[in-house]
């Protein structure tokens, strides 16, 4: 089966989880989750999780085993963390965790980043992968950076992603 006959056999509804990752924000400030979540309910999608973590590589992979577990989404999207300074520890507490890992997902973001950022675009570490039965993606913070990943190449493909993994 190809591609496009995957996709109109892909769920039109999701359930999705929203973790932002940030010791400078709270869930009232979160405007990159916020946005995630108010787009993804617009697309028809359910949102069964949105909450603003710390930048703690334990408190983030606790947290991601607990939301797979308790709510069951079928796809995590994960803002912050993916930058290079110290505190920037996302990637390293899911890597581990990924049973598979989506080794495209972070050079389309980079190369559609450099279209818009240039050359700071290769700053950005973002990932995707697979837990269990969940699709996770990790973008950076900042709400162009949000609205990029997940307009361009995050949601086009949801219900095909879910299809998958539930194949």
């Amino acid at each position: 089966m190809g591609t496009r006959e995957h996709k109109q056999h892909a769920p039109k509804k999701v359930t999705i989880g929203i973790i932002t990752v940030s010791t400078t924000r709270a869930l009232v400030d979160d405007s990159s989750g916020s946005w995630i979540s108010s787009q993804a309910t617009n697309e028809g999608h359910e949102v069964v999780y949105h909450q603003v973590i710390p930048d703690d590589a334990k408190i983030i992979a606790s947290t991601v085993r607990n939301v797979i577990r308790d709510q069951k989404p079928q796809v995590i999207l994960m803002t912050g963390g993916t930058g290079i300074t110290e505190k920037d520890v996302t990637i390293e507490a899911l890597n581990p965790m990924f049973a598979k890992t989506l080794t495209a997902f972070g050079s389309l973001f980079a190369h559609l980043s450099f279209e818009e950022i240039g050359s700071a675009a290769f700053l950005s570490r973002a990932t995707a992968g697979v837990i269990e039965n969940t699709v996770v993606f990790c973008m950076p913070g900042s709400i162009n950076a949000c609205k990029l990943a997940c307009r361009k190449l995050i949601f086009p493909e949801l219900g095909h992603l879910v299809k998958h993994i539930l194949d």
